[in-house]
């Protein structure tokens, strides 16, 4: 997993929801201010719902300081959409089925589902600076309390 200080390449595109509409982006552009992107498995599953619900709770919270959010998952735009209905989330959902973020992030790990091995993208969070440098990581995601985690670090840098 990339450090704080490094420039990873941010240059590829993805599909993303913002406010409701698809949009297909390439994904440093996503950063007009400092960024924090929130990895999470999959939308409707509960350890996921409590990440977003975390950070539905606390976005104004995060932008008053002065970032924008985006959680990234495998899901399918379509499955963003109405996930973002249905939990209020207000920030950038993006989708990344080929896990290009978490190439570009050195963040693909090993992960075990009922004794089958496959590799996915780590669950975890990375602040940026505008440019795209990485500010901060969270390796380990508090799923119930990723917001005030997430505050907690921003508070540090």
């Amino acid at each position: 997993m990339l450090a704080p200080g490094a420039q990873p390449d941010l240059d590829f595109k993805l599909d993303v929801v913002r406010d409701g509409v698809v949009e297909n982006v390439r994904f440093r552009d996503l950063f007009k201010r400092p960024t924090i992107v929130s990895v999470y498995m999959k939308n409707k599953t509960p350890s996921c719902d409590r990440q977003n619900d975390s950070l539905v709770a606390q976005a104004a919270a995060l932008a008053k300081a002065g970032y924008d959010l985006v959680a990234l998952s495998r899901d399918t735009c379509g499955s963003h959409q109405k996930y973002a209905v249905a939990k209020t989330i207000t920030y950038v959902l993006a989708s990344d089925p080929e896990d290009r973020f978490a190439q570009a992030m050195e963040a693909v790990v090993e992960k075990s589902m009922y004794g089958k091995k496959y590799f996915g993208p780590a669950r975890a969070a990375f602040v940026f600076d505008r440019n795209g440098k990485v500010l901060a990581v969270v390796e380990k995601v508090d799923t119930a309390d990723h917001a005030a985690q997430l505050l907690a670090v921003l508070k540090t840098l």
